[in-house]
């Protein structure tokens, strides 16, 4: 059971974008990983884009499981995991995540923001806390 990616968009008019996003692309090739993320975080866009406010899907794309929670107020986020993962729990990080995100980060800041003008540090921490070691 892995994370993959873990990303905080913001769905505004007319598209959405990345605000930040945290990857483990560790148990690819070496040359395998920036396409690697590169998919994952278009699939990510993708699916924010796709989804209405206010709801949450677990979406299936190639070997992975996408679970995807956009709020009322356009915050998005997008875990990709395998499809072993549990999706309660994934659903239970992005409450965590959306909640801290939005306490910490200016909602003036979202229509605007990008991966390199938002600072909030906290989502690698949480990808690699979630993660499951296999025994």
């Amino acid at each position: 059971m892995r994370l993959y990616s873990l990303s905080v968009l913001y769905k505004g008019d007319p598209k959405v974008h990345l605000l930040k996003a945290a990857y483990d692309v560790s148990t690819f090739n070496f040359f395998q990983r920036s396409s690697v993320q590169e998919f994952m975080t278009f699939t990510s866009q993708l699916i924010a884009e796709r989804s209405a406010l206010g709801s949450r899907a677990s979406v299936k794309e190639q070997d992975y499981l996408c679970h995807v929670y956009v709020r009322s107020d356009g915050l998005a986020g997008v875990v990709i995991a395998d499809n072993e993962y549990p999706q309660r729990v994934c659903f239970t990080l992005l409450d965590k995540v959306l909640d801290e995100f939005s306490r910490q980060v200016s909602k003036m800041d979202w229509p605007s923001g990008s991966p390199a003008t938002i600072s909030y540090s906290a989502l690698d921490g949480y990808l690699s806390k979630y993660q499951v070691q296999s025994p």
